[in-house]
Protein backbone atom coordinates (compact mmCIF):
# COMPACT_ATOMS: atom_id res chain seq x y z
CA UNK A 1 0.00 0.00 0.00
CA UNK A 2 2.51 2.32 0.99
CA UNK A 3 4.44 1.23 -2.56
CA UNK A 4 2.03 2.51 -4.23
CA UNK A 5 1.49 5.86 -2.56
CA UNK A 6 4.81 6.15 -3.14
CA UNK A 7 4.52 5.62 -7.22
CA UNK A 8 1.34 7.97 -7.07
CA UNK A 9 2.79 10.71 -5.36
CA UNK A 10 5.78 10.42 -7.95
CA UNK A 11 3.53 10.17 -10.97
CA UNK A 12 1.54 13.47 -9.84
CA UNK A 13 4.78 15.69 -9.12
CA UNK A 14 6.27 14.66 -12.79
CA UNK A 15 2.94 15.37 -13.97
CA UNK A 16 3.12 18.92 -12.42
CA UNK A 17 6.75 19.05 -13.66
CA UNK A 18 5.78 18.60 -17.37
CA UNK A 19 2.81 21.03 -16.70
CA UNK A 20 5.19 23.56 -15.34
CA UNK A 21 7.87 23.18 -18.56
CA UNK A 22 4.94 23.05 -21.19
CA UNK A 23 3.93 26.69 -19.35
CA UNK A 24 7.39 28.21 -19.53
CA UNK A 25 7.91 26.52 -22.90
CA UNK A 26 4.49 28.17 -23.83
CA UNK A 27 5.43 31.62 -22.23
CA UNK A 28 9.11 31.74 -24.14
CA UNK A 29 7.21 31.15 -27.21
CA UNK A 30 4.59 34.16 -26.70
CA UNK A 31 8.03 36.28 -25.44
CA UNK A 32 10.53 35.43 -28.83
CA UNK A 33 7.26 35.95 -30.96
CA UNK A 34 6.13 39.16 -29.56
CA UNK A 35 10.21 40.47 -29.93
CA UNK A 36 9.92 39.70 -33.56
CA UNK A 37 7.18 40.98 -34.22
CA UNK A 38 8.09 44.55 -32.58
CA UNK A 39 11.82 44.21 -34.39
CA UNK A 40 9.27 44.18 -37.50
CA UNK A 41 7.53 46.99 -36.60
CA UNK A 42 10.45 48.99 -35.69
CA UNK A 43 11.68 48.09 -38.59
CA UNK A 44 9.28 49.39 -40.99
CA UNK A 45 9.08 52.67 -39.16
CA UNK A 46 13.04 53.23 -39.80
CA UNK A 47 12.24 52.25 -43.69
CA UNK A 48 9.38 55.09 -43.60
CA UNK A 49 10.68 57.74 -41.73
CA UNK A 50 14.07 57.48 -42.18
CA UNK A 51 17.05 57.65 -44.43
CA UNK A 52 20.75 57.30 -44.70
CA UNK A 53 22.99 56.31 -41.67
CA UNK A 54 20.44 57.66 -39.55
CA UNK A 55 17.97 54.96 -40.99
CA UNK A 56 20.63 52.29 -40.54
CA UNK A 57 21.22 53.16 -36.90
CA UNK A 58 17.56 53.11 -36.58
CA UNK A 59 17.33 49.42 -37.91
CA UNK A 60 20.03 48.37 -35.69
CA UNK A 61 19.20 49.75 -32.56
CA UNK A 62 15.68 47.91 -33.75
CA UNK A 63 18.07 44.63 -33.87
CA UNK A 64 19.65 45.58 -30.26
CA UNK A 65 16.09 46.18 -28.83
CA UNK A 66 14.89 42.27 -30.28
CA UNK A 67 18.11 40.69 -28.92
CA UNK A 68 17.34 41.87 -25.83
CA UNK A 69 14.20 41.12 -25.73
CA UNK A 70 14.43 37.50 -26.80
CA UNK A 71 17.71 37.62 -23.50
CA UNK A 72 14.38 38.57 -21.41
CA UNK A 73 12.59 36.06 -22.69
CA UNK A 74 15.18 32.74 -22.17
CA UNK A 75 16.15 34.40 -18.65
CA UNK A 76 12.29 34.05 -17.28
CA UNK A 77 11.27 31.34 -19.15
CA UNK A 78 14.38 28.88 -19.87
CA UNK A 79 17.17 29.88 -17.87
CA UNK A 80 20.18 27.62 -18.28
CA UNK A 81 23.42 28.23 -18.96
CA UNK A 82 23.55 26.89 -22.92
CA UNK A 83 20.90 29.56 -23.44
CA UNK A 84 21.38 32.17 -21.37
CA UNK A 85 24.79 32.37 -22.74
CA UNK A 86 24.02 32.00 -26.31
CA UNK A 87 21.17 34.85 -25.85
CA UNK A 88 24.11 37.42 -24.15
CA UNK A 89 26.26 36.49 -26.76
CA UNK A 90 23.87 37.82 -28.98
CA UNK A 91 22.63 41.01 -27.32
CA UNK A 92 27.11 42.10 -27.20
CA UNK A 93 26.70 41.54 -30.88
CA UNK A 94 23.85 43.12 -31.39
CA UNK A 95 25.26 46.26 -29.39
CA UNK A 96 28.49 45.96 -31.19
CA UNK A 97 26.67 46.31 -34.50
CA UNK A 98 24.94 49.57 -33.48
CA UNK A 99 27.94 51.14 -32.06
CA UNK A 100 29.84 50.80 -35.22
CA UNK A 101 26.90 52.34 -37.43
CA UNK A 102 27.07 55.01 -35.06
CA UNK A 103 30.91 55.61 -35.67
CA UNK A 104 29.87 56.07 -39.57
CA UNK A 105 29.36 59.27 -38.99
CA UNK A 106 32.51 60.19 -37.86
CA UNK A 107 35.78 60.11 -40.36
CA UNK A 108 39.26 59.81 -39.97
CA UNK A 109 41.11 59.14 -36.34
CA UNK A 110 37.68 59.79 -34.66
CA UNK A 111 36.10 56.97 -36.40
CA UNK A 112 38.90 54.73 -36.32
CA UNK A 113 38.75 55.38 -32.36
CA UNK A 114 35.32 55.15 -32.17
CA UNK A 115 35.14 51.65 -33.90
CA UNK A 116 38.25 50.65 -31.36
CA UNK A 117 35.63 51.27 -28.35
CA UNK A 118 32.96 49.97 -29.81
CA UNK A 119 35.29 46.48 -30.47
CA UNK A 120 36.73 46.49 -27.01
CA UNK A 121 33.13 46.79 -25.15
CA UNK A 122 32.12 43.86 -27.63
CA UNK A 123 35.36 42.02 -26.50
CA UNK A 124 35.45 42.63 -22.89
CA UNK A 125 31.31 42.20 -22.91
CA UNK A 126 32.21 38.23 -24.34
CA UNK A 127 34.80 37.62 -22.61
CA UNK A 128 32.48 37.65 -19.44
CA UNK A 129 29.92 35.71 -20.81
CA UNK A 130 32.91 32.62 -21.74
CA UNK A 131 33.96 32.99 -18.58
CA UNK A 132 30.78 32.84 -16.97
CA UNK A 133 31.07 35.82 -14.77
CA UNK A 134 28.32 37.19 -15.71
CA UNK A 135 24.50 36.78 -13.71
CA UNK A 136 21.35 34.86 -15.38
CA UNK A 137 18.85 37.44 -13.68
CA UNK A 138 16.83 40.59 -15.58
CA UNK A 139 18.77 43.02 -13.14
CA UNK A 140 21.86 42.18 -13.71
CA UNK A 141 21.12 42.08 -17.40
CA UNK A 142 20.34 45.99 -17.41
CA UNK A 143 23.42 46.35 -15.29
CA UNK A 144 25.26 45.31 -17.96
CA UNK A 145 23.10 47.36 -20.24
CA UNK A 146 23.86 50.50 -18.15
CA UNK A 147 27.70 49.61 -18.12
CA UNK A 148 28.03 49.39 -22.08
CA UNK A 149 25.64 52.71 -22.60
CA UNK A 150 27.81 54.18 -19.94
CA UNK A 151 31.22 53.18 -21.99
CA UNK A 152 29.54 54.39 -25.25
CA UNK A 153 28.77 57.51 -24.17
CA UNK A 154 32.07 57.65 -22.56
CA UNK A 155 33.54 57.51 -25.95
CA UNK A 156 30.87 59.68 -27.51
CA UNK A 157 31.97 62.53 -24.87
CA UNK A 158 35.11 62.30 -25.57
CA UNK A 159 35.36 62.25 -29.61
CA UNK A 160 32.92 65.83 -29.20
CA UNK A 161 35.79 66.98 -27.29
CA UNK A 162 38.23 66.48 -29.48
CA UNK A 163 36.13 68.76 -31.77
CA UNK A 164 33.61 66.52 -33.47
CA UNK A 165 30.46 68.15 -33.78
CA UNK A 166 27.58 65.69 -32.91
CA UNK A 167 25.26 64.99 -36.43
CA UNK A 168 21.44 65.01 -36.85
CA UNK A 169 21.61 61.15 -36.88
CA UNK A 170 23.99 60.85 -33.68
CA UNK A 171 21.87 62.82 -31.89
CA UNK A 172 19.02 61.00 -32.75
CA UNK A 173 20.51 57.69 -32.09
CA UNK A 174 21.45 59.16 -28.51
CA UNK A 175 18.36 60.39 -27.60
CA UNK A 176 16.73 56.76 -28.58
CA UNK A 177 19.83 54.75 -26.55
CA UNK A 178 18.58 56.95 -23.21
CA UNK A 179 15.10 56.25 -23.91
CA UNK A 180 15.58 52.47 -24.16
CA UNK A 181 17.92 52.48 -21.30
CA UNK A 182 14.92 54.54 -19.12
CA UNK A 183 12.33 52.82 -16.93
CA UNK A 184 9.74 55.37 -17.87
CA UNK A 185 10.10 55.34 -21.61
CA UNK A 186 8.93 52.75 -24.09
CA UNK A 187 11.66 53.77 -26.75
CA UNK A 188 9.67 51.72 -29.55
CA UNK A 189 6.48 54.11 -28.29
CA UNK A 190 8.40 57.30 -29.40
CA UNK A 191 9.82 58.09 -32.47
CA UNK A 192 12.90 60.60 -33.02
CA UNK A 193 13.62 62.86 -35.45
CA UNK A 194 16.65 65.62 -35.62
CA UNK A 195 16.69 68.68 -38.12
CA UNK A 196 19.79 71.10 -37.42
CA UNK A 197 20.05 70.57 -33.74
CA UNK A 198 16.06 70.32 -33.34
CA UNK A 199 14.84 67.15 -32.12
CA UNK A 200 11.21 66.38 -32.66
CA UNK A 201 9.34 63.80 -31.22
CA UNK A 202 6.25 61.93 -32.03
CA UNK A 203 4.00 59.22 -31.22
CA UNK A 204 1.56 57.78 -28.87
CA UNK A 205 2.34 56.70 -25.14
CA UNK A 206 0.01 55.64 -22.35
CA UNK A 207 0.85 58.73 -20.07
CA UNK A 208 1.64 61.99 -19.68
CA UNK A 209 4.45 61.29 -17.59
CA UNK A 210 6.07 58.67 -19.78
CA UNK A 211 5.81 62.03 -22.93
CA UNK A 212 7.62 64.64 -20.25
CA UNK A 213 10.30 62.37 -19.31
CA UNK A 214 10.70 61.40 -23.02
CA UNK A 215 10.94 65.54 -23.64
CA UNK A 216 13.17 65.54 -21.00
CA UNK A 217 16.21 63.36 -22.46
CA UNK A 218 15.91 64.65 -25.48
CA UNK A 219 16.62 67.51 -23.88
CA UNK A 220 19.59 66.34 -22.13
CA UNK A 221 21.67 65.12 -25.09
CA UNK A 222 24.92 67.24 -25.82
CA UNK A 223 23.80 68.84 -29.05
CA UNK A 224 20.26 69.53 -28.87
CA UNK A 225 19.18 72.51 -29.69
CA UNK A 226 15.18 72.37 -29.06
CA UNK A 227 13.19 69.91 -28.33
CA UNK A 228 9.60 69.87 -30.36
CA UNK A 229 7.35 67.23 -28.72
CA UNK A 230 3.94 65.97 -30.63
CA UNK A 231 3.69 63.15 -28.80
CA UNK A 232 -0.02 61.87 -28.23
CA UNK A 233 -1.45 59.92 -25.28
CA UNK A 234 -3.43 56.84 -26.17
CA UNK A 235 -7.13 56.85 -24.56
Amino acid sequence: MKKLALITVAMMASASIAVAQNADSSAYKAAHDKATSDYKAAKDRCSDTLSGNAKDVCQEEAKVARARAESDAVAQHKNNKRDLEKAHKKVAEAEYDLAKEKCDDLSGDAKSACVSQAKSVRDTSLASIKSGSYSTTAAATDTVREKTAAAADTMRDKTAGAGEVMSDSMITAKVKADMAADSQVKAMDVHVETQKGVVMLSGFVPSKAEADRAVQLARGVKGVNEVKSSIQIKK
